[in-house]
């Protein structure tokens, strides 16, 4: 990192790594007595004496004399810990992510915070001399370690993968991840549920404003660009001809009754007809009339995956129709 802090933090923890952080001295200090002030039952550990709160689940506030309470607990799932203080203006962006993180992963990894200012002896532990100052421990050893605010895209890849090493090396990452609810589905987009309702309404124009009106302001929006194509393909359907179907079966070469047929057939589910409609009317056309199909037939095809049987089988028909 650029911050000459950092790198020191970073240059010390790792000579800390490379001979074992010495916590033993940790562990010989005296609990607090069971009813003290502050004191309760640790998310990890009913016999902690850490702080918890309970709007934070698996978030412990962890003093010098209840670290090793908290230290235990890594030999079922890893236990970050995270070194601030109250003056620390990267500490205030980092520790919000962290705790945030810690209540989404259900119980796979601890969360353990320790003031610096206030206890002195986990930091002298690890040798930090910059906060904040992130370390991951597991089986009682540090595993991994970070220095300085990150945010929350990094941190969270960083906790992943953290996951990811120790799944099977701590049993209590299988339980958590087994015990864990459901995720949540994500609250629909107000805007695609507007146009889902035009569309089903026969509205077609309505909700194909509402999706262009999405891709103006975010052109990656994958759902609104697929909402388009469908509505503007049942708008053409709609547009098309009853008995469009019997016109093109009546004239296969008949390009604008095939391109209607096929937009009536795709409507309906029959994707696989439509193409093998379009396929046969460029086998029977040429020039301008040939590229015309084309063109539709591969407007068709963005509608679907590309991985979609159908359209694989059709791509193949079309290249020995061209070719």
């Amino acid at each position: 990192m650029s911050d000459p802090r950092s790198q020191a933090a970073q240059a010390a923890l790792s000579a800390a790594f490379s001979r074992a952080v010495d916590l033993s001295s940790l562990s010989r200090r005296p609990a607090p007595p069971a009813g003290a002030a502050g004191a309760g039952p640790s998310a990890a550990s009913a016999g902690a004496s850490v702080a918890v709160d309970g709007e934070r689940p698996n978030v412990v506030d962890v003093t010098d004399a209840s670290f090793e309470s908290v230290l235990a607990q890594s030999t079922r799932v890893p236990v970050v810990v995270d070194l601030w203080a109250s003056w620390c203006g990267p500490c205030k962006q980092l520790s919000p992510v962290l705790e945030k993180l810690a209540t989404e992963g259900h119980g796979t990894w601890i969360l353990a915070k320790v003031d610096v200012d206030a206890n002195p002896g986990i930091s002298q532990a690890f040798q930090v001399q910059s906060i904040p100052t992130v370390v991951a421990i597991a089986g009682g050893r540090p595993v991994a370690a970070f220095s300085g605010a990150q945010p929350e895209p990094q941190v969270r890849a960083w906790i992943t993968s953290l996951i990811d090493q120790l799944r099977d090396a701590l049993p209590g990452i299988k339980e958590a991840e087994a015990a864990a609810p459901p995720p949540e589905p994500e609250p629909e987009d107000p805007r695609m549920v507007a146009a889902a309702d035009a569309n089903d309404r026969g509205d077609y124009e309505a909700a194909a404003e509402i999706y262009r009106g999405v891709l103006a302001t975010e052109p990656g929006h994958a759902e609104a660009a697929s909402g388009l194509a469908w509505s503007e393909l049942f708008a053409r359907a709609a547009q098309a001809p009853d008995d469009a179907i019997a016109l093109s079966d009546a004239a296969p070469a008949d390009v604008s009754a095939a391109i209607a047929a096929a937009d009536t057939e795709v409507s309906q589910g029959a994707a696989a007809t439509a193409f093998d409609r379009l396929v046969t009317a460029i086998r029977l056309t040429a020039d301008d009339e040939r590229t015309r199909v084309k063109e539709h037939l591969l407007l068709l095809f963005e509608l679907f995956a590309a991985d979609d049987p159908d359209v694989m089988k059709a791509r193949r028909a079309l290249a020995a129709a061209l070719y």
